[in-house]
């Protein structure tokens, strides 16, 4: 993602930090190209194994062309939905952990080329979509189901 759609996507994100100007300052001169920023007030993120979140971002991408805000760690270990807020307090769901009101989570930039770690497998479009909680459910419930039906593998 470049220009304009970057340059949305980061004023989207860095709305929720204590001092927007600070972190979008910081986020241009970090080598890494992270910023740590709040949950809870824009979106909240439920982190899935990867196991099972990439399956389930494929059968949301199926379903939908543009989800909505989807990050990952290094060696896809774990996938990072971005739903809407207070989404996390409510989520019931073994193996699947909710960052919302009160914490904060390493967001990468848009912008630019991941260093390892922390990096968008759909970047955010600074239009404040976010996935739909109900969809990624029955996502998740498309991917286990499959997982089980090919024994797992």
């Amino acid at each position: 993602m470049a220009g304009a759609g970057a340059k949305a996507a980061v004023e989207w994100l860095v709305s929720v930090a204590p001092d927007p100007d600070a972190c979008r300052w910081e986020w241009e001169r970090n080598p890494e190209g992270i910023a740590l920023l709040p949950a809870g007030r824009r979106w909240d993120v439920l982190i899935l194994p990867g196991e099972l979140g990439c399956p389930a971002l494929d059968v949301l991408t199926r379903l939908i062309d543009r989800p909505g805000p989807v990050l990952s760690d290094s060696g896809d270990a774990r996938t990072g939905f971005f739903v809407p807020p207070g989404t996390a307090g409510r989520w019931l769901g073994t193996g699947v952990r909710g960052a919302g009101q009160g914490t904060w989570i390493v967001v990468p930039h848009p912008g630019r080329e991941a260093l390892g770690g922390m990096h968008w497998l759909i970047p955010p479009d600074g239009s404040g979509t976010l996935v739909d909680a109900a969809l990624l459910e029955l996502a998740m419930h498309e991917a286990a189901a499959g997982r089980a039906g090919s024994g797992g593998n």
